[in-house]
């Protein structure tokens, strides 16, 4: 359940809301919350039924990266979930981790909403190490930030 808050909220999106929207997620809210931002992230996955598609509730090596910057996630985390029109509509902004993975996903579940998500390519675990991934996600969360201090 989504708490009453007049901040904004950007929406990261990725295909099973498990290794990518998570560490996103995460590292943004500290990174927000640390520069006095008034913004925090959410994050869901495209695919129907996304928490069935993974092994449990965040990747660990997820897990491991955040607390490398110091960040700790709730206890016990959250299960992944699945994106609905509510927090598609709520977000100020949407953000879907790898335009071609992610773009169909959200044409084919959410039409209206396809064309307003901005798109990133960070890849997952099929394409891309960790050790690859999660720097360029880092990156990129980084650039946003900034991008959303300067309006």
């Amino acid at each position: 359940m989504r708490k009453h808050s007049t901040e904004s909220i950007v929406l990261f999106l990725c295909t099973g809301n498990y290794y990518r929207s998570r560490f996103a997620e995460h590292l943004f809210n500290a990174r927000a919350r640390a520069s006095g931002l008034g913004w925090r992230a959410e994050s869901a996955g495209l695919a129907p039924a996304c928490f069935a598609r993974n092994v449990g509730a965040i990747a660990q090596v997820a897990v491991d990266a955040l607390a490398l910057h110091g960040i700790q996630i709730e206890q016990p985390p959250r299960l992944p979930r699945d994106v609905s029109e509510r927090d598609l509509a709520a977000a100020s902004l949407v953000i879907g981790l790898k335009e071609a993975e992610h773009r169909p996903l959200l044409q084919a579940r959410f039409e209206s909403f396809a064309g307003k998500a901005e798109y990133w390519t960070v890849h997952d675990v099929d394409s891309a190490s960790p050790a690859d991934a999660l720097p360029e996600l880092e990156r990129k969360v980084a650039e946003l930030l900034a991008r959303l201090s300067a309006r």
